[in-house]
């Protein structure tokens, strides 16, 4: 586990008692399941976000002045201007282990963002961990959160929302997915117990993980999902190597068929075949909006509060397709009531502005347009 900022041997029973009630409770918490939600002045917070993505995450050496300067005032208060209530801000755990200057960076950088009026949501996002099988990996989450929760316990409540876990995998184990959720969940309320905490399904926190969630008694906490599909659209299946990405940057959204078949008839025989099947699913504005529509049901279902937290689609689609798709799924959240966050601010699937961002980059109008938001300038 990683260094603690604050508490030492004289503080560690008191802290494993606090634990281990915290623990106790959450026991009965997956049991009985909710009934209550977060005010509702915090889940207005979460309405129209936005993920920078490179601040803390891949932040190459760390230097200080570097993390400082990663976004300027002017941007970040672009970010309100164009209309965002919050960012979530991914953070790479691997980084901030036995680093404490880091924190403090972070903590700075997490000011300058409320003190624009913005909410961040911090989201503890490791490159390499294997939590599903590595003991070591699961104690070096807990060990995170034992340093970060209590050095976010100096910010506004009201603006922070601690995420316990980016895009838990657990293949076919939601139950010890959430066996570890509920045990790092009592770490942070150890330390925040006002603060509203995100947590979220196994299965890389798609809706079907979600879905599988049960959820928590604590009645301060928002659940959140993924959604990237079909992603033979939003990423042009880059989980398939060997296609002709400059054929799949035309497939159209919505699926119109006569537009398939002029662009398989160009296709090599894997791009063509891929092309095929996409256009068979019929993807559409209604089908994306079925998909949320789900994750929403699943949230009144449980009266829970639900956002998606990550959505995107990849610069390199034809911008007609593109800009519908974010479109609908903007609007398919808007229609349920869900806070949704792009991905990313710099990032390819989002505004693509370059790393890092410096003092006043332009986001793209289209994309801002896409989500119902006004000129950044």
């Amino acid at each position: 586990m990683g260094p603690r900022f604050r508490g030492d041997d004289e503080n560690g029973r008191s802290r494993s008692f606090l634990a281990g009630f915290f623990a106790f409770a959450l026991t009965l918490v997956f049991a009985f399941g909710a009934r209550a939600q977060p005010a509702a002045e915090r889940v207005a917070v979460l309405q129209r976000g936005v993920n920078v993505t490179g601040w803390f995450r891949f932040p190459g050496s760390g230097d200080p002045a570097a993390l400082r300067g990663y976004l300027g005032d002017a941007a970040i208060g672009e970010l309100r201007h164009a209309g965002f209530s919050f960012v979530r801000l991914p953070v790479q755990p691997e980084f901030l282990l036995g680093a404490r200057e880091r924190v403090g960076l972070l903590i700075e950088a997490i000011r300058r963002l409320q003190r624009a009026g913005l909410g961040v949501v911090v989201d503890a996002h490791p490159a390499a961990w294997h939590l599903e099988t590595s003991e070591a990996d699961r104690g070096a989450l807990v060990g995170f959160w034992q340093v970060v929760a209590p050095a976010l316990g100096g910010l506004d409540p009201r603006l922070t929302f601690p995420e316990l876990l980016n895009e838990p995998v657990f293949p076919g184990a939601p139950e010890a997915w959430a066996a570890l959720q509920g045990q790092v969940l009592a770490v942070v309320r150890e330390a925040l117990p006002r603060d509203t905490v995100v947590l979220t399904g196994n299965d890389w926190g798609g809706v079907g993980g979600l879905a599988a969630v049960q959820p928590v008694a604590d009645g301060n906490v928002v659940y959140s999902f993924h959604f990237y599909e079909p992603a033979e659209l939003t990423s042009l299946a880059a989980y398939r190597p060997g296609l002709d990405r400059a054929v799949l940057a035309r497939l159209p959204f919505p699926v119109a068929q006569a537009g398939c078949a002029a662009l398989e008839a160009g296709a090599d025989a894997a791009t063509g075949g891929l092309i095929r099947y996409y256009c068979a699913l019929g993807w559409d504005a209604a089908r994306v909006g079925a998909r949320i529509a789900t994750a929403a049901a699943w949230g009144r279902r449980n009266h829970a509060s639900v956002v998606l937290g990550e959505f995107g689609a990849s610069a390199a689609l034809a911008p007609g397709g593109r800009l519908a798709w974010l479109s609908a799924v903007r609007a398919a959240c808007e229609a349920n009531g869900v806070g949704w966050a792009l991905w990313g601010y710099d990032d390819v699937m989002g505004f693509a502005v370059a790393r890092p961002p410096g003092r006043h980059p332009v986001l793209d109008a289209g994309v801002l347009r896409s989500l119902g938001l006004g000129p950044a300038g």
